[in-house]
């Protein structure tokens, strides 16, 4: 008599998604092509915190010190290994956010295959932690969105308008003090870090529209205050920024994600836009 598997067995189910999934990261690991940011970047950042020492001896690491922390047990594993489960990380969280941002499938999948989400991918980049931060409580959200001002910084004033309207100054406090005084502890021990930013301004591959879209930006800002939705902030971040990576800009295409039309029609755009460059040379 034959014995059939009972896939409605959790621990059956459980185990089958394990060993998928490290025949998968396997695969991975040995297809990926090298990702320049977890190369260069937050690989060595997250080395130097494993020994003790300051994330910002690497030149290239511009970002809140906390954004090194989800990376550390991907530090300890092979190079190859660990850049395979970042791109998985970033891809389920991305999903997850879009999801949570009530993108239909068909949108979804149109998100997860539109040029920013595959530019940060392949570079092992994170603007999905600051992306993360959109869909989660603003005291905690904040903590995500510092870590690329770029992607989240009108977001966070759309929060603290939000808090003011719901219980003024104490709220303020209540929802922006933890993660100032835990800024504010980090500039002690780091230094004045927010001003590496100002380093890549003049990078070739500084992506920002600044200043042109400032009126963009200040109207979508004004627009998420007055009809208090925080999609407009999530667009109007890059738009407010003199440095801006091409990746970066996932922040404001998740704030259409919601919309199949407009979804669409800004992943076709970006596309066309991909392919004159690439006609430019």
């Amino acid at each position: 008599m034959t014995r059939r598997f009972d896939f409605s067995n959790p621990i059956l189910r459980a185990v089958i998604i394990a060993v998928g999934l490290m025949v998968l990261i396997a695969a991975m690991s040995y297809t990926l092509p090298p990702a320049i940011d977890w190369h260069n970047t937050f690989r060595p950042a997250a080395h130097e915190v494993l020994a003790g020492r300051s994330p910002f001896n690497i030149d290239g690491f511009l970002n809140a010190p906390w954004a090194i922390l989800p990376l550390l047990p991907l530090a300890l594993l092979p190079e190859n290994v660990g850049r395979a489960l970042l791109l998985i990380m970033s891809l389920l969280a991305l999903a997850y956010t879009a999801h949570r941002l009530k993108a239909q499938p068909l949108a979804l999948g149109v998100f997860l295959v539109s040029p920013p989400v595959l530019h940060g991918l392949l570079n092992g980049n994170i603007d999905w932690l600051a992306a993360f931060g959109f869909i989660l409580p603003p005291q905690i959200g904040l903590f995500f969105i510092v870590i690329k001002p770029q992607v989240g910084a009108a977001v966070g004033l759309f929060w603290l308008v939000e808090a003011w309207r719901k219980g003024k100054f104490l709220e303020i406090v209540r929802v922006f003090g933890p993660a100032t005084l835990t800024t504010l502890l980090s500039l002690v021990i780091f230094g004045l870090w927010p001003l590496r930013y100002l380093r890549q301004l003049g990078e070739w591959w500084n992506a920002s529209l600044w200043p042109m879209s400032i009126p963009v930006g200040l109207a979508l800002l004004i627009a998420s205050i007055r009809k208090r939705k925080i999609e407009y902030a999530m667009g109007a971040s890059p738009c407010l920024s003199p440095y801006v990576l091409f990746h970066s800009w996932v922040g404001a295409l998740l704030a259409i994600v919601s919309s199949l039309p407009e979804t669409l029609a800004a992943v076709v755009g970006l596309w066309i836009l991909v392919f004159i460059r690439f006609l430019q040379g």
